[in-house]
């Protein structure tokens, strides 16, 4: 069957505009250049009062739904209402359409995603952009178990499972059962990003003014300990430096008081929650970036900064040590050492010409490596084996089976 009669249901917890960390642009990226590549491509999300039920987005069919108990703060019960609420739509969208390929994206619309492979009979394509093993470095409380467990029935059932990175390749294979044969590494991609704004229209104190940007979920594995530890050290040699850091998250106004606490209002700023407009301009008048995770299976932000010729300083963990290539496409640091931080800094600083370089070798690098036109090449390339292997078996069963006369 030729592609351009194919239909995707791909099931995401987050979709634009609805943006609480990296998987949701993953999905937008993807959807937007498989509907160019002519699949019929619909997206079934979480959706809250200010946005749409349905939308078309670039060819992209957008459809979101209401949780069944989405007002629940326990997260877990608002989770099962999604997937429920999921599990509805989608029969309402089976009785008008043809499915072919069911693409999950972590655990979060797990239950959904293996209740219609079993209904269907078509191929589920799992995508696991981090596991709750990871993020913790182990399995700890009864919560860790039941999302692990989670991850564990998705991988269980999915045909195919798609990674970022060969280091998650690896955390798959470790954490959970073997799995190395059903597994592909398919880098994450990103959108060429542009920016217009002066910085102090976003941040009056930014007028003249040298610094060093973060951005991330404000989560403890984004390791911004890193960045108000190095910002102390900074403070009490008397060195010149002020960090910029964007996102949102469960940490944000613990890091707040923190930088309070440490009388680091001088060195250490954290902007909360910012549009891909601001972040663009931010990046932009940068000196440098860094990401200081201590877990990061990818590290998208990475190619926002890179893209943008930015010097990037990133920690030599998961997926990152794979984008950078130490003093020639970036700079790579011990996760969690601040002084590994500053170092780093202080050689850019020292070495203007050759950070120049290296921010342009960078760019170089990723805008030939980690496009969406490619990345979404390579997954039709999966969809479209994985979708042959399951109608060869079919019919290697059905030849199999005893005639009934």
């Amino acid at each position: 069957m030729d592609n351009t009669k194919k239909r995707i249901l791909m099931l995401c917890w987050e979709f634009p505009p609805n943006i609480v960390g990296g998987l949701s642009r993953h999905v937008y990226g993807l959807s937007v250049q498989l509907a160019e590549l002519g699949y019929e491509v619909h997206v079934l999300t979480a959706g809250n009062a200010t946005t749409t039920s349905f939308e078309n987005i670039r060819n992209v069919l957008i459809h979101r739904i209401q949780p069944l108990n989405e007002l629940d703060e326990q997260f877990l019960s608002w989770i099962g209402g999604l997937n429920l609420a999921m599990a509805l739509k989608a029969e309402e969208l089976i009785a008008e359409n043809q499915f072919h390929i069911i693409h999950a994206h972590d655990w979060l619309v797990g239950a959904a995603a293996i209740a219609l492979n079993e209904s269907l009979s078509i191929p589920l394509i799992a995508t696991i952009h981090a596991t709750e093993h990871g993020r913790n470095n182990g399995i700890y409380t009864e919560m860790q178990k039941f999302i692990h467990h989670q991850e564990q029935l998705l991988i269980n059932a999915a045909n195919q499972i798609i990674v970022c990175s060969e280091y998650m390749k690896e955390e798959i294979n470790t954490v959970f059962q073997k799995m190395e044969e059903k597994i592909t590494v398919i880098p994450n991609g990103f959108e060429p990003l542009k920016g217009n704004l002066a910085p102090h229209e976003v941040l009056p104190n930014l007028k003249n003014k040298k610094y060093i940007f973060s951005i991330g979920r404000i989560v403890k594995e984004k390791g911004f300990d890193t960045i108000i530890e190095a910002a102390a050290i900074a403070k009490e040699n008397e060195k010149d430096i002020y960090f910029v850091i964007a996102g949102k998250g469960p940490m944000l106004e613990s890091y707040r008081r923190q930088v309070i606490g440490k009388k680091l209002e001088e060195y250490v700023v954290f902007v909360g929650f910012i549009t891909d407009e601001v972040r663009n301009t931010l990046i932009l008048n940068s000196e440098m970036a860094v990401i200081p995770s201590l877990y990061e299976p990818f590290g998208i932000v990475a190619l926002e900064t890179m893209n943008l010729e930015k010097p990037t300083i990133v920690s030599e963990t998961g997926g990152l040590k794979g984008i950078v290539k130490h003093l020639h496409s970036g700079l790579l640091m011990n996760p969690g050492d601040a002084k590994s931080l500053l170092e780093q800094v202080f050689y850019l600083r020292q070495n203007p010409e050759q950070a120049i370089a290296i921010g342009k070798k960078g760019k170089q690098i990723i805008n030939s490596l980690y496009g969406w036109k490619r990345i979404a090449a390579e997954t039709s390339r999966l969809i479209e084996d994985t979708y042959l292997s399951q109608k060869v078996n079919e019919k290697n069963v059905f030849s199999e089976s005893p005639n009934i006369i």
